[in-house]
């Protein structure tokens, strides 16, 4: 066993739940950092965020103290983060395969309904929940590898 799963066997199961995005930041190759190919400008990332956040303080304003995806009282996730059939089958594959809880499950929707806020969708398509699904690294246990 590494340094790093030694390290990751000691977190609680709980409190990894309540990590909503978790990723593995590796080196990045010289050949990558001297890629002459233009990356999305700062200004226009963060103009995607502002809109998606006004996206969902409109959609929330009838809930009293929730502005964003990330409060989403879990009663309400069905409502406000409705995912398709093949949705569905992605997420039961996922929850299966690695093991994931029930507070894993809500906090994998709202990632989705975010990333499909930041893309300007109205639904939450398979590519976003696959999206949000990778954001659990810790969760597959392949830190370190």
């Amino acid at each position: 066993m590494g340094i790093v799963q030694k390290y990751l066997s000691k977190i609680s199961g709980p409190l990894l739940d309540r990590i909503d995005i978790q990723i593995e930041v590796v080196p990045v190759p010289f050949k990558e950092l001297a890629d002459a190919r233009r990356s999305e400008r700062s200004e226009n990332i963060r103009d995607r965020v502002i809109q998606a956040r006004e996206i969902q303080t409109s959609r929330y304003s009838g809930l009293p103290g929730v502005y964003c995806n990330a409060q989403i009282p879990s009663k309400k996730l069905q409502e406000y983060c409705r995912i398709d059939d093949t949705g569905m089958t992605l997420m039961k594959n996922a929850m299966e395969r690695l093991g994931l809880s029930a507070r894993t499950y809500d906090r994998i929707l709202k990632v989705s309904r975010t990333i499909a806020d930041l893309e300007g969708s109205p639904n939450i398509k398979v590519e976003h929940l696959a999206e949000a699904i990778n954001y659990r690294s810790l969760d597959k246990g392949t830190w370190g590898m």
